[in-house]
């Protein structure tokens, strides 16, 4: 059995819309329920477990916060937590606004369980367009040689580690300018046998990575600064800043990403780079007049969008 819950269940912010959630919205992802089970001999709960508090009432606790998916939510929150004290202080937390992702300290995202910790951004399902146009990319790549991928701006380094456990025998770096993320992504990148590096787009990376690299990718932020007091709480509250503004258009990260990769590609190498569908046409020209040859990746359903760039020479 299957049920659908958001990645932020209580509200989710459209990046390429500027708009609110809707249940059917891609922001859902489905995850497999437990497994059923018969049904166990009767037996006393301890009062300081998990399940002797009454499941209504976590969900009743949570609806009333506002989170769409109540039920998927208390059965997440009840399965990760170690006693009703735990649970209990899970439940306040979410009510309170926090992230779900941030409470249990994972997000699924590509089929994996993502290490997320407070203070860093949540992967939203899609950016797993984004995974899956450079996994294409990495297979079609036949020079014999290892491929070099870079995920810039990495956040958690959900992209970097969904990019390892689908393309073996790749050389992966990431790389983010905040030191929680980058303690995060170190998780989460480190034992898929890749390295994380803190700095400044760019400048993080080890200067033997330039020209060379193979796939670039970025899931850069691109909500317009004047935007953000729009978004949900939920997000500008506990996801940093950082991660979210983009600049007066949105584009202030991408334009430098796009300016710097050309040298750091390898001839043939390729930038991929989620935008929205407002600003596809002009991430597009960005890429065109830094000399990369360009094209539109899109899935509808996703609402997602990636521009990809080609180093020629």
């Amino acid at each position: 059995m299957h049920r659908l819950f958001p990645a932020n269940p209580k509200v989710a912010w459209y990046l390429s819309g500027f708009g609110s959630m809707k249940p059917t919205d891609p922001e859902l992802r489905e995850l497999p329920l437990p497994p059923e089970r018969p049904m166990p001999p009767s037996r006393t709960v301890p009062s300081d477990s998990p399940e002797g508090r009454r499941p209504d009432e976590s969900v009743q606790r949570l609806r009333a916060a506002g989170c769409v998916f109540a039920e998927e939510e208390a059965l997440l929150l009840t399965g990760a937590a170690a006693s009703a004290a735990e649970l209990e202080s899970m439940i306040e937390r979410r009510v309170a606004g926090l992230p779900l992702e941030h409470i249990l300290g994972w997000a699924e995202f590509c089929g994996l369980r993502i290490g997320v910790t407070a203070g860093v951004f949540v992967p939203r399902r899609r950016t797993g367009f984004l995974v899956r146009q450079a996994e294409l990319l990495l297979r079609a790549t036949h020079d014999g040689g290892v491929p070099r991928v870079v995920d810039l701006c990495c956040g958690s380094g959900a992209v970097g580690a969904a990019l390892a456990a689908r393309v073996a025998g790749i050389e992966l770096h990431a790389a983010d300018l905040d030191p929680t993320a980058v303690l995060c992504a170190k998780g989460n990148i480190e034992p898929a046998g890749g390295h994380v590096h803190q700095g400044d787009l760019f400048e993080a990376l080890p200067a033997r990575l330039r020209g060379r690299i193979t796939v670039l990718v970025a899931n850069a932020p691109y909500v317009p600064t004047a935007a953000i007091g729009t978004m949900p709480p939920e997000a500008r509250a506990h996801e940093p800043l950082m991660s979210l503004d983009g600049g007066p258009d949105g584009l202030d990260i991408q334009r430098r990403v796009i300016a710097g990769a050309p040298a750091w590609l390898a001839p043939g190498g390729h930038v991929l780079i989620e935008t929205s569908r407002r600003q596809a046409r002009r991430t597009i020209g960005l890429m065109r007049g830094a000399g990369l040859a360009a094209r539109l990746a899109s899935d509808p359903e996703l609402d997602a969008t990636v521009a990809i760039g080609l180093r020629r020479d």
